[in-house]
C-alpha cells in the first residue's frame, strides 16, 4: 500500500489558531486530521503544515503551494480567503482563481486535493450579514469551479449552521477553539472514506470567555484595525510548524504531537 503522505496549506483556519495547548502551541483540525488519519488506517501518516496566520489567498499560493508539492505529498489540503473577505474590495473571483491554479498544479503534480472551505463566524461579528453575503457568494464560486471534478475531496465548512454557533469559537470570535476544530477534522476525514469518533462532531461545550461590547473591541478589533493600518498581519515574522515531514504513528497520546520527526 503506497504510504500517505498529506501536506496542508492556508492561513490561521489550516494552522489550527483557536485550539490552543497549554503549552502555548497550536492543534487544529489539520493535526488532528493526520493523527485521526493513522489511528483509523492503523498505518503511519507523513505530515507537514505550512499554513501561516494572517495570510491572504495569492500569498499562500505564492508562498506555500510549490514548497509543499515539493514534498512529493499524495494528499494536499487547501483553504484561504477568509483574510481576503475581511477586506472590503476582496475579488471573489480572484479567490475562487486560487482555487483553480491549485487544481490545476495539483493535477500536474498527481496530488490529490482537499479543497475545504472555513467556517462561517459571521454569526457572531460586526457586520456579520455583510460576511454571511460574501461567504455565500465564495463558497458557490468555489463549487463552480470545482464542477464535474469528483476526484476531488471536498470538506466545506462554511453551510454547516451548528459550527457557526458560538460554542464553536474562540473569544475572538473569528476562530474556531478546540471543539470548532474536532468538528472540522472528522468533516475531512468523512471525506477521505473514513469513519472519525462520534465525539469529534460535537464534543462537550467549552466555558464562553472573552470580552463583551467596548472591551471587545478594545481586546480584538482594535489590533485587527491597526494592522491595517500600518500594512501589518498577525503571521508577519512565523514561520511553518511542520515544514518538512514529521510522522503521526497509530495510537499516539496525548495532544496529537506525540509523533516521532522524520
Amino acid at each position: 500500500m503506497t504510504s500517505v503522505r498529506y501536506v496542508a496549506i492556508g492561513d490561521s483556519f489550516t494552522e489550527g489558531v483557536g485550539d490552543d495547548l497549554p503549552d502555548g502551541r497550536v492543534r487544529g483540525w489539520a493535526d488532528l486530521v493526520a493523527q485521526g488519519w493513522a489511528d483509523l488506517s492503523g498505518a503511519d501518516i507523513e505530515y507537514a503544515n505550512l499554513a501561516i496566520r494572517g495570510k491572504l489567498v495569492w500569498p499562500i499560493i505564492e508562498e506555500q503551494l510549490e514548497p509543499a508539492l515539493a514534498l512529493k505529498p499524495t494528499h494536499l489540503s487547501f483553504n484561504g480567503g477568509g483574510n481576503d473577505m475581511l477586506r472590503p474590495r476582496a475579488s471573489l473571483s480572484g479567490i475562487a482563481d486560487a482555487f483553480t491554479h491549485v487544481v490545476r498544479r495539483c493535477d500536474e503534480e498527481g496530488v490529490v486535493l482537499i479543497a475545504l472551505s472555513g467556517a462561517n463566524p459571521s454569526g457572531q461579528l460586526p457586520m456579520g450579514r455583510v460576511f454571511q453575503r460574501r461567504g455565500d457568494l465564495l463558497t458557490a464560486a468555489v463549487e463552480k469551479r470545482l464542477e464535474g471534478r469528483d476526484d476531488i475531496l471536498r470538506a466545506f465548512n462554511w453551510p454547516d449552521l451548528e459550527l457557526g454557533t458560538p460554542p464553536y469559537w474562540d473569544e475572538d470570535r473569528l476562530h474556531m477553539n478546540a471543539r470548532g476544530h474536532h468538528r472540522v477534522a472528522a468533516r475531512v476525514l468523512t471525506a477521505l472514506g473514513l469513519e472519525p469518533p462520534g465525539e469529534w462532531w460535537s464534543m462537550p461545550e467549552l466555558p464562553i470567555a472573552g470580552q463583551r461590547g467596548l472591551a471587545y473591541y478594545r481586546q480584538h478589533v482594535g489590533p485587527w484595525v491597526r494592522r491595517r493600518l500600518t500594512g501589518t498581519s498577525s503571521g508577519d515574522g512565523r514561520t511553518a510548524k511542520y515544514p518538512s515531514w514529521t510522522t503521526f504513528v497509530p495510537g499516539a497520546t496525548g495532544d496529537g504531537r506525540s509523533a516521532a520527526g522524520s
